[in-house]
């Protein structure tokens, strides 16, 4: 079999082995929910069609599901740049971060919803608020693997780079950063799921547009078709999100994944 042809077998053996539950379940529900449908739990095929009609001929991917993404993507980037940062400061400076481990400890245990409060007194209902939420919840995870992934750095290394006299900025890029970024990726990975979770909660109560004010005001309205509509949307966002930072993922850490193949190897 040709190299493509093996490549397309695999790819459509992976994509078959990842939706066949997901397919089963829908067909599944569309059967039951047809016979079991109540107010509060409506037909699949009735949400389904509403979804086509609310969020691609309605519009409501622009109304709603963009704002969404775009606030998502400025605290997940500000997350990643400031949990990165802080992280390699951290790892860098082991006596400092025991020092202020107590005080870290305790802020990534307060709830995203415990800090809807105070941000609203600080920074009202606008996009401020909402993007500083998803940013300061979501860099806990990549600012804790990235301590982790630098402290491990072999020794060795830093006196090499001693030795040759490399600037901190060089070190950074060079040694520290790919070293973590295994870590890093996995932190990223927690924080971006986590980021979706925080976008929908201070979307519920800020100003108008996004999946969370969408869901909030069907449910007052008593518009339960819509509300299930937006979850279903939301779903498959999370899912789709989720699939391109894995293939984001891999493609730039490539060379781990290669590296620690052929370590395997030469062990096995």
């Amino acid at each position: 079999m040709k190299p493509t042809r093996k490549l397309w077998a695999r790819t459509g053996a992976g994509l078959a082995w990842h939706l066949w539950l997901p397919v089963l379940l829908v067909a599944v529900s569309l059967v039951l929910s047809q016979q079991f449908a109540s107010h509060y739990f409506p037909p699949l095929q009735t949400i389904a069609e509403q979804t086509w009609a609310i969020w691609f001929h309605g519009g409501g991917l622009a109304e709603n599901l963009l704002p969404s993404l775009l606030r998502l993507l400025a605290g997940f980037g500000a997350a990643v740049v400031a949990g990165v940062l802080l992280g390699t400061l951290l790892g860098l400076m082991p006596r400092t971060e025991e020092a202020l481990r107590p005080l870290t400890d305790a802020f990534r245990a307060i709830p995203g919803a415990a800090l809807l409060p105070i941000a609203l007194m600080f920074f009202g209902t606008g996009e401020a608020m909402k993007i500083v939420l998803v940013a300061f919840i979501s860099m806990w995870p990549i600012m804790l693997n990235t301590i982790e992934g630098v402290r491990s750095v072999n020794p060795t290394l830093g006196q090499v780079m001693e030795s040759f006299q490399l600037r901190r900025l060089d070190r950074f890029w060079h040694i520290y950063l790919p070293a973590a970024a295994p870590q890093v990726f996995a932190g990223a990975r927690t924080a971006l799921a986590i980021g979706v979770a925080v976008m929908v909660v201070v979307e519920m109560f800020g100003t108008p547009g996004g999946l969370g004010y969408f869901i909030r005001h069907a449910q007052e309205n008593f518009q339960v078709v819509a509300m299930w509509t937006g979850m279903l949307v939301l779903g498959v966002f999370g899912y789709l999100l989720n699939a391109l930072f894995r293939s984001f993922e891999k493609r730039i850490l490539n060379w781990h994944h290669a590296m620690v193949a052929h370590t395997q190897g030469a062990s096995s």
